[in-house]
């Protein structure tokens, strides 16, 4: 019937594919009806300059859904390094998207003045120790930690919640416009992992010493 048969499908491939073109995987025949098949307006067998071929869908229904990279490269050493690149390229994006921004050190500073007693001091010092890593930074770059910081703590408090160490001009500067991004993600899990060891440390009563 010149239909087109695509064979060994990768299983990982199927949820893709069928994002794709907006079809439903079957597991029989019975199942083959008009509700679970996709829409697309040409399928083809694409050549690759000899290199190998590709089976190219184009023309879906409800395109932006996704997206397909094609890597090529001398050898299979350049393209599993470049496989890796993009990968760790859309890590990022996708810290970036699922968690957009947030002022720690600020807002922890805030919420400690709502509470009182022990409590209180714990989340002022997480709150300050949150302040080294832009002091730190200052640092690095040859500027005044302490005059860096402490104007980067009233422009934050100001309302300017894009404001950030700027290393190339030397300053404060809205850092989003330099399109200098740090993904939360991130921070939140190195967070996680250094509140859980001051946890444990805290949790050991004492340390007894075996001489053997």
């Amino acid at each position: 019937m010149k239909i087109m048969v695509v064979k060994e499908i990768e299983r990982e491939d199927i949820e893709f594919i069928c994002k794709t073109i907006g079809t439903k995987p079957i597991a029989h025949i019975d199942h083959f009806t008009a509700e679970m098949l996709g829409t697309a307006e040409l399928a083809e067998e694409v050549n690759l300059d000899g290199s190998g071929k590709l089976v190219k869908i184009t023309g879906c229904a409800s395109p932006g859904k996704t997206v397909s990279i094609v890597v090529r490269g001398s050898n299979k050493l350049v393209i599993e390094e470049a496989e890796r690149s993009i990968h760790d390229a859309l890590c990022v994006i996708r810290c970036l998207v699922k968690k957009r921004s947030i002022e720690l050190a600020v807002r922890l500073a805030e919420y400690s003045r709502t509470l009182g007693g022990m409590e209180a001091y714990c989340v002022r010092a997480y709150s300050d120790a949150l302040e080294v890593i832009p002091s730190t930074l200052a640092e690095n770059a040859g500027l005044n930690p302490i005059s860096t910081v402490t104007e980067l703590r009233n422009r934050h408090a100001q309302g300017d919640k894009m404001a950030g160490i700027n290393v190339r001009k030397g300053g404060i500067s809205n850092i989003m416009e330099e399109l200098v991004v740090q993904p939360l993600l991130v921070s939140i899990s190195a967070l996680t992992l250094a509140t859980e060891t001051v946890r444990s440390i805290l949790k050991i009563d004492d340390v007894v010493r075996l001489n053997i």
